[in-house]
């Protein structure tokens, strides 16, 4: 069976008609007829009994973009369970430097204010400022942030109050982070609750730029298995400063000093996209999207970025680089290639993923016939270019939007960031991607899926009638292949392997796929459903 012929009006040939109509909207066949992505439904709320896949505003914000902050502590203000959930679940890799020593990393700290049932009819906010004091006493953070859970939006607890007479006492920058779970249709809204935060409170609060040339900022790389790292490796080989990680591996004090870069790189677009455009506006620094996974996907990368220099020298190393990696890395990835040509996939992954990483499955002979996300906007599938046609609905008024203008001091025009002429800006943006993301659509091939905010009984009934030989997945949502007796990779952590990123990313990833596909184990497993009397026969022992 092709892809073309699934049929997408049988599989929900159980829902009711209300809830049919509003999930044929959520899904996309692309057509040849068609080089425009059709409008899907996206960033909207998930129909009530469905089993989702998404997150909550408080995992955005917490879990994402804010935890991995090594040098700050970030308080979980609410019950236990919120606190212990978002700990140490994405493995965001952090290493000690000049600025910031072994003792004030905190990254795998798990710190809450594990809120009782007294504490929710009572308030928490005496609980909350104990909190505050104990943890300068115990850890002498540089600065520390808090996050709402639902609970504390909802007894109304003055977090904004308890943070500033906090920050009188201690002298540091005590941070609130109003993300509630329920502020958001999914875990994007934490994003952009988070990313605002960053952007008032920190970015443009140093006064330490940096000397050397071609300095680089990157933006929604969260270091997964050391994927930061990886790309960090590369571009230093080829003459940048890599400044700052934002916010794998990242300190508060290189984030204060952000407005300092000659070029933001913006990896996970739907993650950061905010401060990137908001340092546009404030300090005219230019943004380029990037995408690091995949071999061909970074060459093109590495060439966009030293396109956007214009400099002979930088444009001479690049090639010298690519070479240097293609020659190492080319012999172990045909050996994996053998293995994984003419094999699909399913991806269903949260932030740029299920885009980035359908560039390195076509460098190993894969394709990608299915592919979603979980808390996703339309212009993360559309493109940019319908942001101005997106409709603000309740939801997304729940999360205040800065209004910023030029920094008097510190704006310049983005050309100049880059040591270039206006003119030589201008045709250097019509060649690179300079402040656009295309989306998702315009690389999936003609018959492909895509999907908005899958849920457990598509992703089986699309697993069953297109059955491909991998699913890449989320935390969750991997056990629903395990079951069918498909393998899966989860790419929000990578199980336990990494980095992916990268040249030496390709090889790890090419063998841990490879490794996937000729395992025969998840076809041998008779699930415990499936026992005869619930008793497993000796031949299935």
């Amino acid at each position: 069976m092709t892809v073309t012929e699934v049929h997408i009006d049988e599989m929900m040939t159980p829902y009711p008609d209300k809830v049919r109509k509003n999930r044929k909207k959520h899904i996309i066949i692309k057509s040849a007829e068609s080089a425009a992505c059709p409008q899907i439904e996206a960033n909207t709320r998930t129909i009530p009994g469905i089993i989702s896949q998404r997150g909550c505003a408080y995992a955005g914000c917490k879990g994402v973009v804010i935890g991995p902050i090594k040098d700050m502590v970030t308080i979980t203000h609410g019950p236990i369970g919120c606190g212990y959930y978002s700990w140490g679940t994405r493995r965001n890799k952090a290493r000690s430097d000049d600025r910031t020593p072994p003792e004030k990393i905190y990254t795998n700290l798990c710190v809450s204010t594990d809120m009782q049932e007294s504490d929710i009819v009572f308030g928490g906010e005496k609980k909350l400022a104990k909190m505050i004091d104990e943890v300068v006493a115990i850890f002498s953070p540089r600065g520390i942030n808090i996050c709402a859970t639902c609970p504390i939006g909802l007894i109304g607890d003055d977090m904004g109050a308890v943070a500033k007479e906090a920050e009188e006492r201690h002298g540091i920058p005590v941070i609130a982070y109003n993300c509630e779970g329920y502020k958001g249709v999914s875990q994007s809204a934490g994003h952009h609750i988070a990313n605002n935060n960053l952007m008032e409170r920190i970015i443009g609060s140093g006064t330490d730029p940096r000397t050397e040339e071609f300095v680089i900022y990157l933006l929604g790389e969260y270091n997964i298995g050391g994927d930061g790292w990886e790309i960090e490796r590369m571009l230093t080989d080829i003459g940048y400063t890599v400044n700052c990680i934002l916010t794998g591996d990242s300190s508060y004090e290189e984030i204060k000093d952000l407005h300092f870069a000659d070029l933001n790189l913006v990896q996970c677009h739907r993650s950061i996209n905010y401060i990137a455009e908001m340092m546009k506006t404030k300090y005219g620094t230019p943004w380029l999207k990037v995408n690091f996974i995949g071999v061909n996907a970074t060459i093109q990368t590495l060439r966009d970025m030293a396109t956007c220099f214009n400099n002979p020298e930088l444009t001479r190393m690049t090639e010298v680089v690519i070479e240097r990696e293609l020659a190492r890395i080319t012999p172990a990835l045909e050996k994996f290639r053998k293995i994984c040509n003419g094999k699909t996939a399913f991806a269903y992954v949260g932030g740029s993923r299920s885009h980035h990483y359908q560039y390195l499955l076509r460098d190993l002979g894969m394709e990608v016939i299915v592919a979603g996300y979980e808390f996703a906007h339309r212009d993360d599938y559309e493109g940019r270019d319908v942001i101005p046609t997106i409709k603000t609905d309740a939801d997304s008024k729940n999360i205040p939007e800065l209004h910023l203008t030029p920094d008097e001091a510190l704006y310049q025009e983005a050309h100049l960031h880059l040591g270039l002429s206006k003119e030589q800006y201008d045709t250097i943006a019509a060649q690179v991607p300079l402040g656009d993301y295309e989306g998702m659509y315009p690389i999936m091939r003609v018959g492909r899926i895509m999907v908005d905010d899958v849920n457990h009984y598509e992703a089986e009934e699309m697993i069953r009638q297109l059955k491909p030989d991998l699913v890449f997945s989320g935390v969750r949502d991997k056990y629903i292949s395990h079951k069918m007796g498909v393998p899966s990779k989860q790419l929000h952590s990578y199980d336990y392997s990494g980095p992916y990123a990268g040249f030496n990313g390709a090889v790890i990833f090419a063998r841990d796929v490879a490794d996937a596909l000729v395992t025969p184990a998840w076809k041998l497993i008779t699930p415990p459903w499936e026992e005869k009397n619930g008793n497993r026969s000796d031949s299935d022992a």
